[in-house]
């Protein structure tokens, strides 16, 4: 799919929000990739030297393809929070916004004089949404904390991967995505409750916290039986078969079938309707107490086929299964093009890149994919201008002594 427009009027479901994103790396820009996606006006600040994210992952012609994604839909502007007219601007900004993101750590901004407090006096619908390593509060509010710090305390790092390894880190940052999305979720909630009181309010995200709720199912497991979970591979306890198989390409396959009536659909997938009539094999509570006798069953028969055999086999038998997909995969699925989930999206330095789709797709109301993430300062000027009301004089002086910076390095 390619992105219908680079056009700057308002769309989508969240249209006329206006969103101030400060902060770096993940966490805080996915959550105002999120509400870009769906059309807020999000502006997004960096350092006149530029963001540390512009540093990270592949680049194309020297544009960093991280930033290009995560920084979508947004406007860029260049400022540098220290210089008190830097703070000034920022204070400007707050006080227009609906939204305001910060991943900055605890007590920055209140440093700065630009904590809730201080701003809600004048915008008191604010909703500021804070993203920490542990919270506002509590006595490791001031520890500093990344993702996958707080995934480790979370006790989800502790269960993932194989039992005789130690545990791995996924290849993505994980906790910081899983904080976006509660942290985007946290604001529509507040949100929602301003246009019921008119009144703002702050989202405290801590980012261990996002990674623990994943946790939900083991919290009373331990506290009324004592069971503490440990890694156990691909397989999924208490579920049989729920596994990853291996084939006779080298590759594998993931089969998801304890459900009874799915089990029978993979028995007769596998033929071994045989085993159909057998009281154990036809019971779910039986195959949870035998995982290892259920996974080898099923292994010695998926190691018999080719991957691409085994696919359609089981999609034949409505059996839910799925190879483990490269990117080079994904890009090749038919269903990701149906469903739009890649977007060639225009892209000012380099013509265009294709980026991952929206999510979720909404029928009245879809998101759209407009321009990639912009140039350090490409929209400076025309914030300064245009939301702030400055002229070019007041515009140019800020940048010969360093306030700003605008990528366009002159007038129009």
């Amino acid at each position: 799919m390619t992105s219908s427009s680079d056009s700057a009027a308002p769309f989508g479901p969240l249209a006329g929000c206006k969103v101030l994103e400060l902060g770096s790396i993940v966490a805080g820009p996915y959550c105002g990739r999120l509400l870009a996606d769906h059309g807020a006006d999000v502006i997004k600040l960096e350092a006149p030297a530029g963001d540390r994210l512009r540093g990270l992952g592949h680049h194309y012609q020297g544009k960093s393809l991280f930033w290009a994604s995560i920084h979508r839909n947004k406007r860029i502007i260049s400022v540098d929070l220290k210089a008190p007219e830097g703070q000034d601007i920022v204070r400007r900004l707050m006080l227009q916004s609906d939204i305001v993101i910060e991943n900055l750590s605890p007590g920055t901004l209140e440093k700065f004089g630009l904590g809730y407090d201080a701003i809600s006096k004048d915008n008191p619908g604010l909703v500021m949404v804070r993203i920490s390593g542990y919270g506002q509060t509590g006595p490791y509010a001031d520890r500093p904390g990344y993702g996958v710090i707080g995934e480790a305390m979370s006790g989800l790092r502790g269960i993932t991967g194989d039992p005789d390894r130690p545990p791995p880190r996924v290849g993505v940052p994980l906790t910081d995505y899983i904080t976006g999305v509660h942290a985007a979720y946290g604001a529509m909630a507040a949100l929602f409750h301003r246009e019921r009181t008119g009144q703002g309010q702050v989202v405290d995200t801590a980012l261990y916290e996002s990674a623990f709720s994943f946790m939900e199912n083991f919290v009373p497991a331990f506290d009324k039986l004592g069971v503490v979970p440990e890694r156990t591979g691909p397989k999924l306890p208490g579920s049989a078969p729920n596994n990853l198989y291996p084939t006779k390409d080298g590759k594998y396959i993931h089969i998801t079938a304890s459900n009874d009536s799915i089990f029978a659909r993979l028995l007769i997938a596998m033929g071994r309707t045989d085993l159909a009539e057998d009281g154990n094999y036809g019971d779910d509570a039986w195959r949870r107490s035998n995982e290892d006798t259920v996974d080898d069953l099923v292994a010695g028969w998926t190691i018999q086929h080719e991957i691409a055999e085994l696919d359609v086999i089981l999609r034949d038998h409505a059996v839910p299964s799925a190879p483990i997909y490269t990117i080079e995969d994904v890009f090749a699925d038919p269903h990701v093009q149906a469903r739009d989930m890649l977007v060639e999206t225009p892209d000012a330095e380099v013509g265009s890149l294709t980026l991952g789709g929206i999510v979720p797709k909404m029928t009245k109301t879809p998101g759209e994919l407009r321009w990639t993430g912009r140039a350090c300062g490409a929209d400076t000027r025309d914030v300064l201008r245009s939301d702030l009301g400055m002229n070019d004089d007041e515009i140019d002086r800020l940048q010969s002594e360093s306030v700003i910076f605008c990528a366009d390095n002159g007038r129009e």
